[in-house]
């Protein structure tokens, strides 16, 4: 049980570790990440069934008991977010598969995506405030290697826009888990959660853990929060886009819900709260994505707006809404990367991603078309597809709530999300292209970006499609957040 817990984290490791040991060869190191992200996403899936089946692992490394030493807990949700990200870090793999890029250029994503995978992962399974810092600043590392690969003015600019407000939204977590520590005299979450949920948190705690939620707002791009990432997102290379769109602000989104529900698993201030900077999210984000006129622009924007709908049922607090949550991260995570993905061949199809500098690419190619269609009518949230069945869940938590506001904002989002997914569609698929001997002179892309895309739309599909017992996986899901079997054991031993 002990290596299954660390796995996810191993993997990527070992994958980086390997591949660096043969960094003169750029084909050798490609198998080796493809080889690595592969096997994550089997022992995710893996995870995934144990959980399922009512499995919760929890543990400590190294031998120590809790609250000392390294504290790693794998439950649905988490074990769900680890499958997810063996999905899209795979899915960037085969994107990048010959993609007309440098070696050395390929061979260093190939690193740095394995390094970032590692953060991620990590942040997914620890059950440890400190441990969580650190694989956040993992992550960090690997996100700014990815988003400044290659160079130039603008890309740098972005780079460094992302990193000055992660680093803020770091230095106040570090200023946190200071606080957290020096008022409770732990970080373990477990025991955290013991000392909340029996009022016996000091004001001093309480304050340093509102300080850290502060600190993943900024990560997750919440209302007003948020311009760091349409700043960023869209000046990477497109495949770097689309995982970052996929995953970074989950991480942000996870650990939000995740303390939140520990500490505080009932309604209270910081429900009240969250719930009114979901509704602004929601709303700033998709007005935001109504303005741009370039589709990762637009795309990233709507990043902003969607987390607001993960935030809502966060804030909620119901096991419904909760549910609703959950659901929403897994539909939201596949959907947006998809987004961005095609996006990519859209641009070089039509030689630009500015809308007014595209056109004629249904005529050009009608699968195109049909890849672009099922991720975009998802985000809108049209039946029966994934999106549809994470909205309606979201909007019935609020209303079964009374919180008539909050469903309102979310029906009024979607609306403008459907909007936003129009323009994109008539400006790039349906209008006449303004230079038509432009059209597709670079190219269709490597055919593993198409199915890359098609694999993405394929998950989409069966999401929706089998919403069922996706629902009855998150829902069960929510009731761990609640109960947080995994998180109480590693304390109960020493408590009672």
């Amino acid at each position: 049980m002990t290596l299954l817990l660390v796995l996810p984290v191993l993997i990527p490791l070992v994958t980086l570790l390997l591949a660096l040991l043969v960094k003169r060869h750029s084909a050798l190191v490609s198998l080796i990440s493809f080889a690595g992200s592969s096997l994550l996403l089997m022992t995710g899936l893996y995870l995934v069934w144990l959980a399922a089946g009512g499995t919760v692992l929890s543990g400590q490394m190294g031998g120590w008991q809790a609250p000392y030493g390294i504290s790693l807990v794998i439950d649905r949700l988490s074990a769900v977010m680890v499958a997810i990200t063996g999905v899209i870090g795979l899915a960037t793999l085969l994107y990048i598969n010959r993609q007309p890029m440098p070696a050395d250029f390929l061979r260093d994503t190939h690193l740095y995506v394995q390094g970032l995978l590692a953060g991620i992962c990590g942040a997914f399974i620890t059950a440890d405030i400190f441990n969580l810092y650190v694989w956040f600043e993992v992550l960090l590392i690997g996100s700014f290697a990815l988003i400044a690969l290659g160079g130039g003015e603008r890309r740098l600019s972005g780079a460094m826009t992302y990193l000055v407000l992660n680093m803020l939204a770091t230095l106040l977590f570090l200023l946190a888990a200071g606080l957290v520590y020096g008022a409770s005299g732990t970080l373990n979450m477990g025991e955290l959660a013991w000392l909340f949920r029996a009022g016996e948190a000091s004001e001093g705690a309480t304050l340093g853990v509102v300080l850290m939620l502060l600190s993943f707002s900024i990560k997750a791009a919440l209302f007003p929060l948020f311009g760091w990432l349409p700043a960023s997102y869209h000046v990477a290379w497109t495949p770097v886009s689309a995982l970052f769109a996929g995953l970074l602000t989950k991480v942000g989104v996870y650990a939000l819900i995740r303390l939140v529900t520990l500490l505080w698993p009932e309604h209270g201030m910081v429900h009240s709260v969250l719930l009114w900077v979901a509704c602004a999210t929601m709303i700033v984000g998709v007005l935001g994505a109504a303005a741009q006129t370039e589709v990762r622009r637009i795309l990233s924007f709507h990043i902003v707006s969607q987390v607001g709908y993960m935030v809502l049922g966060l804030a909620l607090a119901t096991p419904l809404a909760l549910a609703g949550a959950v659901f929403y991260l897994i539909h939201h995570i596949v959907v947006k990367a998809n987004l961005f993905f095609v996006g990519g061949i859209a641009a070089r199809m039509a030689g630009s991603e500015r809308l007014a500098a595209m056109g004629g690419l249904y005529a050009r190619s009608p699968l195109l078309a049909l890849l672009f269609a099922i991720p975009a009518l998802s985000l809108a949230g049209i039946p029966p597809l994934s999106g549809f069945w994470a909205k309606f869940v979201l909007i019935k938590a609020s209303l079964d709530a009374g919180v008539w506001i909050a469903a309102f904002f979310a029906l009024l989002t979607g609306v403008f999300t459907l909007l936003s997914m129009s323009k994109i569609w008539n400006e790039g698929f349906l209008k006449a292209h303004p230079q038509p001997a432009l059209l597709g002179q670079t190219g269709r892309g490597p055919t593993s970006a198409w199915v890359t895309v098609a694999a993405l739309g394929l998950i989409t599909l069966v999401i929706g499609l089998g919403a069922g017992p996706v629902m009855d996986y998150a829902m069960a899901a929510s009731t761990q957040l609640i109960e947080a079997p995994g998180y109480l054991q590693l304390i109960d031993r020493e408590v009672n």
